[in-house]
């Protein structure tokens, strides 16, 4: 079990991650979530009262995007695709009940 999978474990669903929370596990600086939320590559993440506050679903989005653009050397446009993919196919294996 990796120290990804220990954070998002000890997540609730209705826990929220400020920019600088989201960062630091996703060990990225907060600009870079700042210009991938300016895109558009995080659709859940959600503004109230003008601060950015993140569901486990978008850390393990940004997780995912920051290996593929680190380990790959992806663009940013192309890790959000990926990432959207890999959520399809997490979403179908939980509806048939397959557990890797």
């Amino acid at each position: 079990m990796s120290d990804d999978d220990i954070l998002i474990g000890s997540l609730m669903e209705e826990s929220w991650l400020t920019v600088e929370q989201l960062a630091a596990a996703c060990t990225v600086e907060p600009a870079w979530l700042l210009r991938h939320l300016e895109e558009g590559l995080f659709p859940e993440a959600e503004s109230v009262s003008g601060v950015w506050r993140f569901s486990v679903t978008c850390l393990v989005r940004a997780q995912r995007m920051r290996r593929l653009e680190r380990d790959f050397d992806a663009e940013p446009e192309l890790a959000a695709l990926v990432a959207d993919l890999l959520e399809e196919l997490d979403a179908l294996r939980a509806r048939v009940g397959f557990r890797p």
